[in-house]
């Protein structure tokens, strides 16, 4: 059985309170998608970039694997409603 590699790649950039991060998925045929997620400090809250990395990088992965999702059921949807292949005996 040969084994399929699926790569995600997430960037992160920061701007003062605000980071935002983009999780990129590449299949083995160069199909891409892209999930994005945003996180804002509160001025009131400690100053701690790991947290701020951390939820903008959770929500980016999770907005990826619903689009994922919807492909996956719009992928579903086209095969069900396509007829069934002919017997040839």
């Amino acid at each position: 059985m040969e084994a399929k590699q699926w790569t995600v790649q997430v960037y992160i950039s920061e701007d003062g309170d605000d980071t935002c991060a983009r999780a990129v998925l590449t299949t083995r045929d160069d199909t891409g998608l892209t999930g994005t997620g945003r996180a804002h400090r509160n001025p009131a809250d400690p100053s701690v970039p790991e947290i701020g990395d951390e939820l903008a990088a959770a929500r980016a992965l999770a907005d990826l694997a619903g689009k994922l999702a919807v492909v996956t059921q719009r992928d579903i949807a086209e095969i069900a409603s396509s007829p069934a292949p002919g017997r040839s005996w």
